[in-house]
């Protein structure tokens, strides 16, 4: 299990080759909440859109010469390819992305135009299964977008800024949940400074694969699933990410899609912040009052990702 100066270490090695994004009030989202203080941690502001850049430049800059020379492969939805891809170009490492059939088209567009090359197949799981098997046919080093010491650490980067950017520890920290990895390294980071402050998960209702984990008692999949955060449907809760949810995250909830939208709608009207759904899902929590809060409480919401399909938004919004 990685630890606090895991995450510091992959600060240094970050540097400032990412941006430090903005920690923005909103006192309109604190009113509809009746709470305190409400502060968004914008990652949709981050380069490529959301968080996946600080976990993916943590990892490529730990590899061997061997493995940058063979290249990298990895899986995702959307958000996890443009971050390898942009990572992968900034340090000289050719990049392979398998990513579903139905991935949002901007998202596959955008990872091809960072320079990955990119592959569409099957599911969530199977594109999972296509990566695997092209590391061992073609010598690839195989990246896990979630399910990684390094992928973690590098998360967990984001809890270090969200704790010098507020006056004072946060009562309660809200980050969205796909397969764990960015609410695993916010966790460690968050509690092991600040054991006080409380880490809430949120997943959809219909990709709910670390609530079932938690329920189950061990990591689970989930065969299918059915919502508009896109980037929270991960087909399975990782190993590392269950174990430190377990031991460090206070709760998950679940939101509904049109909650989601809901979300959206606010952070766009109220905040002028376009996020995606994935990176919605911490709002929305926070404005359908799924977690028990009182109104004394200052929050923070992670904003994780901005990349919003276009064609979709005025169905969203």
């Amino acid at each position: 299990m990685i630890s606090l100066d895991d995450i510091r270490a992959a600060r240094e090695r970050i540097g400032t080759r990412l941006h430090k994004t903005p920690l923005m009030r909103s006192t309109t989202i604190a009113e509809l909440a009746g709470v305190a203080h409400v502060d968004l941690k914008c990652e949709a502001f981050q380069k490529t859109g959301s968080f996946k850049t600080r976990g993916s430049l943590n990892l490529l800059s730990q590899l061997d010469a061997a493995s940058r020379a063979r290249g990298v492969v990895s899986v995702s939805a959307g958000n996890h390819a443009q971050a390898l891809a942009w990572c992968s170009r900034s340090e000289g490492v050719s990049c392979t992305v398998v990513m579903p059939e139905l991935a949002t088209q901007s998202k596959v567009d955008a990872s091809r135009g960072y320079g990955a090359h990119v592959i569409q197949h099957g599911t969530g799981a199977d594109a999972f299964v296509k990566a695997r098997e092209l590391a061992e046919q073609e010598g690839l080093t195989f990246v896990h977008p979630f399910d990684d010491d390094r992928i973690i650490a590098g998360a967990g980067t984001t809890a270090l800024e969200i704790l010098e950017q507020c006056s004072q520890p946060p009562d309660v920290v809200i980050v969205p949940v796909g397969g764990g990895g960015l609410i695993s390294g916010i966790a460690v980071g968050i509690k092991e400074a600040s054991p006080s402050t409380r880490v809430i998960g949120v997943e959809p209702v219909g990709a709910a694969v670390m609530r079932q984990s938690l329920d189950a008692g061990h990591p689970t999949r989930i065969p299918t699933m059915s919502t508009i955060a896109d980037g929270l449907a991960a087909p399975m809760a990782g190993d590392r990410n269950f174990e430190i949810v377990r031991r460090y995250v206070d709760d998950v909830v679940l939101v509904e899609d049109d909650e989601i939208k809901d979300a959206m709608r606010v952070l766009l009207s109220r905040c002028k912040i376009l996020a995606e759904p994935a990176g919605a899902a911490a709002t929305a929590a926070l404005l359908s009052k799924r977690i028990a809060l009182k109104p004394t409480d200052r929050v923070v919401a992670l904003v994780s990702g901005g990349n919003v399909d276009l064609s979709r938004l005025k169905e969203f919004v």
